[in-house]
């Protein structure tokens, strides 16, 4: 490991870095999402909007204080703040947790965009190294061109070898948080029909 990366040149170093940062957020982001699966609580959910319907917002917050559950927190924080807007405040909660699964997202995009044009520094700067070898060695010695071209090489292998890997698993938490936006944006309107009728219960039952 340690000769490729004097073979690759200096280039190599802020390769190694972006491989590093992109590997560490792909583990956080694995954890994260985890928590998120192992934390969800369709039950609770449930219980949440019949506790609603039925009027109770009070036990229906309470229900949800305290849980991990990120749709509950969502819905619980919507009812909570239902005097500021209903809809205003389920929309800032669900937002509140959409960033954090968009969280790291935006350097991991920036790493596949910048460790080819790293590799491609690299390329360029082995092929002038190569260019100058060859102009105090002349042609005679054409080995003392191949430390340039060896570099050229490494450093565009690395940096695409880098945006590939990485753009894998960040189309896959692309999609994935698109997919939970759409999942909680049905939710939320379906909870806001189920807080009306919850107002309504409460209404009738004043009477």
């Amino acid at each position: 490991m340690y000769g490729l990366m004097m073979k690759g040149g200096v280039i190599m170093w802020p390769l190694l870095a972006c491989s590093i940062v992109a590997l560490a957020i792909l583990f956080e982001r694995l954890v994260f999402w985890l928590q998120i699966l192992r934390n969800k609580n369709q039950p609770l959910v449930n219980r949440i909007f019949s506790l609603t319907e039925e009027g109770d917002f009070a036990t229906a917050i309470q229900e949800a204080e305290g849980t991990r559950c990120l749709v509950c927190r969502i819905l619980a924080s919507g009812l909570a703040h239902r005097n500021y807007g209903l809809a205003q405040s389920l929309e800032a909660a669900a937002m509140f947790e959409i960033e954090k699964m968009k969280r790291y997202l935006s350097v991991l995009d920036t790493i596949i965009t910048a460790a080819p044009l790293l590799g491609i520094l690299g390329t360029v700067s082995g092929i002038i190294l190569s260019f100058d070898l060859l102009g105090d060695a002349g042609i005679e010695d054409p080995k003392a061109v191949t430390g340039g071209i060896a570099q050229a090489l490494i450093t565009t292998a690395t940096g695409l070898s880098i945006a590939i890997v990485t753009l894998l698993p960040y189309n896959a938490l692309t999609r994935k948080v698109e997919k939970v936006t759409r999942h909680l944006e049905q939710l939320v309107t379906c909870y806001e029909v189920t807080v009306q009728k919850g107002q309504e219960a409460r209404q009738a039952s004043t009477k």
